[in-house]
């Protein structure tokens, strides 16, 4: 059986409570929040950099308190949801072998397993908008909870960095590979008309196009703005996020009209292809809650447009993109000789549950 909208926030609420219930004063300051409605500046403020992403950090906590933030990072994923995450944090530990654990940008440890940040907003399971935010390298999870039930899941952005690592046995490891070789498979069967149309660019962005904006628009994202200013942050150019400059930063721009080819063209094997990718992002979450049921109707999937950016020669540079009525997700596996992976899920019209909140505040007013 299916949990609902509802039974997954009521998950979520008592995961909230029982970890804010084991905080000390000096704890439960860094880990509150304003209520949603309320210092929105900070809540929809989101990054995917080992920067300051605002909470609670497992350092300031004792070990138990560390088992009751999974708890409630995990009522928000499915459970190949929260395996990838779980493995992404314990990524950090990798990524100092292959940097010879000498990268040092002033701070006591740089690749640190121990610097994600949990914060709730808001009171838990009450009759008002609660919601609550994780995230440090590679990953942001972000949710908003109106009236009993889940309302917003995204952002929801993981990476991988290294994207591959090798494993004993000679098997690799790679927590989001699937997202790679379903959308590279998928872009190599098209015929030559469609790939043509596919391919915007024959070079990848350094990074996803949308960036860490709190809204999806077409504003170039300055690798300074990846960061919250503070004393430990590297010093970053204030060149696009991307790297694209010129016609080559149009090519990839984000419009409102979907670029590419819509999963209208595509023939029925593809469309398995296409729906089995949005799975690898839509299936992070609790299935009471993920939108992937929706393309289960063609004209969901219709809708749905592939772009694709960079090689599509396996381990080369490259980007892709999946867009459609509210959906936006973004790849990208260029950085460390493309070793390191990107990957985004977005709701161009509710990221952060906005037009939900509204609504809710617009009805309670008005009794």
């Amino acid at each position: 059986m299916t949990d609902t909208g509802r039974e997954v926030a009521d998950r979520m609420a008592e995961a909230a409570l029982t970890w804010l219930d084991s905080l000390d004063d000096d704890q439960r300051t860094v880990a509150a929040g304003p209520p949603p409605g309320t210092g929105e500046a900070e809540r929809t403020r989101w990054f995917y950099t080992p920067t300051d992403h605002g909470g609670l950090t497992f350092h300031r906590q004792r070990p138990a308190q560390h088992r009751l933030v999974l708890r409630l990072v995990a009522s928000g994923l499915s459970e190949a949801g929260y395996t990838t995450v779980a493995t992404l944090l314990g990524l950090e530990n990798v990524l100092d072998l292959v940097e010879g654990f000498s990268v040092n940008w002033g701070r006591e440890r740089t690749r640190d397993p121990g610097m994600y940040y949990l914060r709730v907003f808001g009171e838990p399971g009450g009759p008002q908008p609660w919601g609550w935010r994780f995230g440090g390298h590679h990953v942001s999870l972000n949710y908003l909870v109106v009236d009993g039930r889940v309302a917003a899941t995204t952002p929801c952005f993981l990476g991988a960095d290294p994207a591959a690592s090798p494993l004993l046995g000679g098997a690799t490891l790679r927590p989001l590979g699937a997202a790679e070789d379903l959308a590279r498979d998928l872009v190599r069967s098209l015929s030559p008309e469609l790939a043509a149309r596919a391919v915007l660019l024959d070079r990848a962005p350094d990074d996803i196009v949308t960036g860490n904006g709190p809204r999806i628009d077409d504003r170039v994202i300055l690798r300074s703005e990846l960061w919250r200013p503070g004393p430990h942050t590297p010093d970053r150019a204030g060149n696009p996020a991307t790297g694209l400059h010129g016609a080559d930063r149009e090519a990839v721009a984000l419009t409102p009209s979907p670029k590419g080819v819509p999963g209208a063209e595509l023939d029925a094997t593809q469309r398995e292809l296409l729906r089995a990718l949005l799975g690898t992002y839509l299936d992070r979450v609790p299935r009471g809650v993920s939108p992937l049921p929706r393309y289960d109707e063609t004209a969901a999937l219709d809708a749905v447009h592939l772009a694709w950016a960079g090689s599509t020669t396996a381990g080369e540079p490259h980007y892709y993109r999946l867009q459609g009525p509210r959906l936006l997700v973004e790849w990208t596996n260029v950085q460390r000789g493309g070793n390191h992976a990107h990957a985004v899920w977005r709701d161009p019209e509710t990221d952060f549950g906005g037009d939900v909140l509204a609504a809710h505040h617009a009805s309670y007013h008005q009794r």
